[in-house]
């Protein structure tokens, strides 16, 4: 791990937690000052299941009958399933966790998974909403094959507009300078700074 990263804790649950590298990032659709590395709320159990926790009670009101994950953020989302399960108005609800390809930027799903979407009601779950594209393709893609998006969830996120309700563990402004740049108009770029690595859902990548 980067020597620079340095640890940012959930206020509600300290086993969340994120890692944070400052420096500039190349990632699919933009270059940013930082990378947020959530490799421990992917993969650990505790810390998967506490972030579950905390989004799944921001729809304990909202009928979900699929989530789709994003970013590989399904351990998450079989653990929100588990317990929007329990809440009233998704009581024994037999939620269904899938998580699609992505081609050119456009969500396609299969023919076997086109019954957990078509007249249903789905949560989208991605590690992180900085530009808001992936989220505004998955809700495009949901509509095209004929359900209905009823929300977003994310661990880091910016303040966007994205047509459905976004809840988030870690708002952008929990790094003050946090910055996402359009490729062309990145200002590390131009002053020469060379990109440090490039980061996807799998982590990071130095160059």
């Amino acid at each position: 791990m980067d020597k620079r990263a340095y640890d940012i804790f959930s206020n509600i649950n300290r086993g969340i937690r994120i890692k944070v590298i400052p420096g500039h990032f190349a990632t699919r659709h933009s270059h940013v000052n930082y990378c947020v590395d959530m490799t421990e709320v992917k993969s650990g159990l505790h810390a998967a299941k506490a972030a579950a926790k905390l989004l799944s009670d921001s729809f304990a009101s909202t009928p979900v009958d699929t989530i789709i994950t994003l970013d590989r953020m399904k351990m998450v989302g079989a653990f929100i399933a588990e317990y929007l399960s329990h809440s009233h108005i998704n009581l024994n609800q037999n939620i269904a966790v899938i998580t699609p390809e992505i081609t050119n930027d456009k969500l396609l799903l299969r023919d076997n998974f086109l019954p957990y979407v078509k007249n249903k009601r789905v949560l989208i779950l991605t590690a992180s909403v900085t530009t808001g594209k992936d989220v505004l393709n998955a809700v495009e893609g949901v509509r095209y094959y004929g359900g209905e998006a009823v929300g977003a969830a994310t661990v880091f996120g910016a303040d966007l507009r994205l047509g459905v309700p976004l809840v988030k563990i870690f708002s952008a402004d929990v790094i003050p300078d946090y910055k996402s740049y359009a490729p062309v108009e990145c200002p590390l770029c131009k002053s020469g700074v060379k990109v440090d690595a490039v980061v996807n859902s799998y982590g990071y990548s130095k160059i």
